[in-house]
């Protein structure tokens, strides 16, 4: 039985109902959703952020184990904080994540704000996760509207879809006079849910609504046009050495004035003309934003570091078993990943590459690679 009580009413106050029942009774079992944590809560905000919830699930256990509150978090360093969040992208999140842990240590001995205002002055803090934060953690009765959000009151409401910050402010202006002030938490709760698991952004699954008898379209709704992909080429180099008693794999850092993320380690990438080189290892596309990189992986002899384009940043032999520690891109950890090349993680246990694991890569680079 729902612990929400079926109070009858027309309008917002049936709205409020029939969402919050529905939460109650199909809302998926995530992790977050378990905690009243502030900073557990603020943790996943962050990095539900252009991800999808299942994707972030394992992130999200990981790095609370390595860092279980807001002091480990700011005592950490940087490439501490980019290793754990290596493979989730958008590396300017996890940067704003640490900064803002450092300034509630210095500005608010540790005590996360309370409110969505307070929360907004934080570094990397906007709109919606200073509101998501406020209302779930601390009850605050605010809305947080993201593109989940958007979705749902534009269909429902039968906004024109308007671009840009205009329909944002409106549809936050509709979201505020939705929230319910009792439970505002599970209320935006909802409201994401109910845009992530049924208004889809293309066939969304209209039956299944509990809102659909006031929903204006009750359907898809016209959207602007998505931006066209573009398409590059890429050839990387993997280059790997073995002294006894670690395996290494040449790995490069991007300055710390990159334009896209600084401090991140990757493979090496080959000279135009050079690709013939080595033997094809693999074959990848990788999206980024409205990029598609269509990359090819070569094998090339340690000694061959001359095919190599000339590096900006420091470049390293890595151990294997320290690659768990690295930042690496998220293109370079897929590549090792499907070579076999870097060690894997324990399911449920931290970030690190333990027990039976660790000798199974070995075994597995070392006959792959080496041949013994």
């Amino acid at each position: 039985m729902s612990r929400y009580n079926p109070v009858m009413g027309t309008g917002v106050a049936e709205f409020r109902r029939r969402l919050l029942r529905w939460f109650d009774e199909c809302a998926r079992d995530l992790p977050w959703r378990q905690t009243r944590d502030p900073y557990a809560i603020w943790v996943s905000e962050a990095m539900l952020q252009q991800t999808r919830a299942a994707v972030v699930v394992e992130y999200y256990q990981r790095f609370l184990q390595k860092f279980p509150d807001l002091a480990s978090l700011a005592r950490a360093d940087e490439a501490e904080v980019l290793a754990a969040w290596s493979g989730l992208g958008y590396y300017r999140r996890a940067r704003a994540l640490h900064e803002s842990a450092r300034a509630v240590m210095a500005e608010y001995k540790g005590q996360i704000p309370g409110t969505a205002a307070e929360l907004n002055r934080l570094p990397g803090v906007g709109v919606y996760t200073a509101a998501a934060v406020a209302s779930i953690a601390f009850g605050e009765a605010v809305a947080a509207v993201d593109g989940n959000v958007e979705r749902v009151l534009t269909r429902y409401l039968g906004h024109e879809p308007v671009p840009g910050a205009a329909r944002s402010g409106q549809l936050r202006q509709e979201a505020m006079r939705l929230v319910d002030p009792e439970h505002p938490g599970d209320f935006n709760q909802a409201m994401m849910e109910l845009g992530a698991t049924v208004c889809l952004p293309k066939g969304p699954l209209c039956l299944t609504c509990p809102v659909r008898d006031g929903c204006k379209t009750r359907g898809e709704h016209a959207v602007a046009p998505a931006r066209k992909m573009r398409s590059r080429k890429t050839a990387l180099a993997l280059l790997q050495r073995k002294e006894w008693p670690k395996s290494e794999v040449l790995l490069e850092q991007r300055p710390a004035d990159a334009a896209q993320m600084p401090g991140m380690w990757e493979l090496p990438q080959v000279k135009d003309g050079q690709e013939n080189a080595g033997s094809i290892l693999l074959t990848v596309r990788h999206a980024i934003t409205n990029t598609n990189y269509y990359v090819t992986v070569y094998g090339l002899d340690a000694g061959e570091r001359d095919r190599l384009v000339r590096s900006v940043g420091d470049r390293m032999w890595i151990p294997l078993l320290e690659l768990h520690e690295r930042p690496l891109t998220g293109l370079t950890r897929k590549i090792l990943k499907r070579l076999k090349v870097m060690p894997g993680y324990s399911g449920s246990g931290p970030a690190a590459v333990i027990g039976e694991t660790v000798r199974n890569a070995e075994k597995e680079f070392e006959s792959a690679v080496f041949g013994n």
